[in-house]
């Protein structure tokens, strides 16, 4: 399982868009997620998807990201690290 989840709706042209800018940003491999199959993921994410979320921190990128965006979002060193 990733730490990454990209966050989509089924028939989202936005989220076919996420998914080549994703391949663009070379990103490790991710988790999907559809916010339809979930009433609490439909309330949370329902009008801003797609959204990427990094589940160490909490971390989240909404859309409209580009490649150099993820990346930066990607080398952002994790939040969490040493406060164990």
């Amino acid at each position: 399982m990733s730490h990454l989840i990209l966050y989509q709706r089924d028939y989202c042209h936005l989220c076919d868009a996420a998914l080549a800018v994703m391949a663009e940003a070379r990103a490790p491999d991710f988790d999907s997620e559809w916010v339809d199959d979930s009433a609490e993921l439909e309330a949370r994410y329902g009008t801003r998807v797609p959204v990427l979320r990094d589940t160490r921190d909490g971390r989240e990128l909404d859309w409209p990201f580009d490649a150099a965006a993820v990346r930066v979002f990607l080398d952002a060193p994790d939040s969490l690290a040493g406060s164990e």
